[in-house]
């Protein structure tokens, strides 16, 4: 069983794999490739002058890799409840289970409304639902947590990157039983 199952790997579910994997957790990031950050040119990410939006998913999901995270190419299609957490279906009918799931679906609901999680309207423009999480991540149902614009916060990727990396920092924290910061320091 995994530590922790992620949905998507655009900013929002990458950023959540880099922490989840660095800091030792079992991580798999399940992806279709199919979100729009593929579609972006980016000329307003903090420490970043430019770069296409392939370029920061490709990097993303390597830095998720390289950690120690586990990715899949793969659509997710039900989540379902089992003992110590949770059975994560694919298209391709694969099978995973994880004692947490973040959802980083971009811009859609679809998976959230399936598997019975509460959406309400969108803010942003073109965004007409999102999940329904508390300030954490948390979502209706236990164990199963939202980041990035399929939570409702800016589709902007710097934003869904830090979001991402927030949720994470959550459910690291709630795993571990103790607030988690992870901070590197440079060798003087």
């Amino acid at each position: 069983m995994y530590d922790i199952a992620i949905v998507g790997a655009g900013p929002a579910g990458a950023s959540a794999a880099i922490f989840a994997a660095k800091a030792g957790k079992k991580t798999v990031v399940i992806d279709n490739d199919k979100g729009m950050t593929r579609r972006a040119k980016i000329w307003n990410h903090y420490g970043v002058k430019e770069i296409d939006g392939p370029d920061m998913v490709d990097l993303g999901k390597r830095q998720a890799r390289d950690l120690g995270a586990e990715l899949i190419d793969d659509t997710v299609v039900n989540v379902t409840r089992i003992e110590g957490g949770f059975l994560i279906e694919t298209e391709q009918q694969r099978k995973f289970e994880a004692a947490h799931v973040i959802l980083a679906t971009g811009a859609t609901v679809e998976l959230a409304e399936k598997i019975g999680l509460r959406v309400k309207d969108g803010t942003e423009p073109r965004i007409k639902k999102v999940i329904d999480t508390d300030a954490s991540g948390k979502t209706s149902v236990d164990g199963i947590w939202a980041a990035g614009t399929a939570a409702g916060v800016s589709v902007h990727t710097i934003i869904t990157a830090g979001d991402g990396a927030k949720v994470a920092i959550n459910v690291i924290s709630l795993l571990n039983g103790e607030r988690y910061v992870d901070h590197d320091v440079l060798k003087t």
